[in-house]
């Protein structure tokens, strides 16, 4: 009973029959007829133009989604704990050529206008000082938490005010929209995101991520990046297939809602232990070391996690599109127990 990571489901089968349904002879890397009905789709989708390119994974698309709007002298404003920072193996670095992340602090790895302001506000303008290009923010965030439209239109409105891009993560975004119940466009174009990393690997897809630009310009960069970076894929086709299935009939809203429906179940079960509240798929929890390997002799599997402050341990539960029920009730069951 798996609840390590949403990178541990399944595929799902529209997934399966659609890149199946994509086995035919087409044009190579992003000139096949699927990938050229990404625009479309995209644009439908958010009620607005944008550009939408494919990428195998979730790191490549942050890194070249950020590249494309910061040059190698210049800064990118994210939590300290955001995923560019702890756990991309310095990619961002790498991808743009050496522009360096300005750490801002937050509860729940939110941050706010204050915060960026803190990181920016002190540098000065002059060439011995790297300069701030970009804001990137995580929509679910590291610790499961949501950004609510206002809250991104205000880092919006700071990043036009000050001439920075900005940034969405959206690896869970997803379940963020599942759970704020809004139309995508609140919390993307319409509250000044200049370019979006939508994640479909952790909610249903097999290797198929998409960077959204709401600016054109930018995508025209990303492009040209993509392909000297190497993922500018011969059999494009397949990972278009990917993303188009998940948006049908918005299947990637329909699973993002039964990740989070299994996260509540658990959560609830939770009591006074959880770090967190729960508005994604993830569930921080306070466990003592020997809860932690009571849960895991009925069976669980889970990361463990940092533990807050006067606790002994605490552990990491991710839902997916796909846990299984009897399991999850199962979970919930053993937590209440403990």
């Amino acid at each position: 009973m798996k609840f390590f990571s949403d990178n541990t489901a399944a595929v799902h089968p529209r997934v399966w029959q659609a890149m199946h349904a994509a086995d035919a002879p087409d044009s190579g890397y992003d000139g096949d007829a699927l990938s050229q009905k990404l625009d479309e789709a995209f644009s439908e989708l958010f009620g607005t133009e944008c550009v939408a390119l494919w990428a195998a994974t979730g790191t490549a698309a942050n890194c070249l989604a950020l590249a494309a709007m910061v040059p190698p002298h210049g800064g990118i404003v994210c939590h300290r704990e955001a995923h560019i920072e702890v756990d991309e193996g310095g990619a961002p670095g790498f991808y743009t050529h050496g522009a360096k992340l300005m750490l801002a602090e937050g509860e729940g790895a939110r941050i706010d206008p204050a915060a960026i302001r803190a990181v920016i506000d002190p540098i000065r303008n002059d060439v011995h000082q790297v300069q701030p290009h970009a804001i990137s923010i995580t929509q679910a965030t590291e610790y499961g938490r949501v950004y609510h439209p206002h809250e991104v239109a205000a880092i919006g409105s700071l990043a036009r005010e000050r001439g920075l891009g900005l940034h969405m993560d959206g690896a869970r975004f997803a379940n963020a929209v599942a759970f704020l119940g809004c139309h995508p466009g609140d919390v993307t174009d319409r509250a000044g995101v200049d370019a979006l990393t939508f994640g479909f690997v952790k909610n249903g897809g097999m290797n198929a991520e998409a960077m959204v630009f709401f600016d054109p310009a930018l995508a025209d960069v990303a492009r040209y990046r993509r392909k000297r970076a190497g993922h500018l894929q011969s059999k494009g086709r397949y990972l278009a297939a990917q993303l188009l299935a998940m948006l049908e009939d918005d299947l990637w809203l329909a699973n993002a809602r039964a990740a989070n429906a299994a996260a509540q179940e658990i959560a609830a079960a939770c009591s006074d232990r959880l770090m967190q509240p729960v508005e994604a798929n993830e569930i921080f929890v306070v466990l003592s070391p020997a809860e932690q390997d009571a849960l895991r002799g009925q069976g669980f599997d889970f990361y463990d996690w940092p533990a807050p402050a006067g606790a002994a341990g605490a552990a990491r539960l991710v839902t997916a599109w796909n846990s299984d029920p009897a399991h999850v009730a199962a979970l919930a069951r053993a937590l209440s127990s403990l």
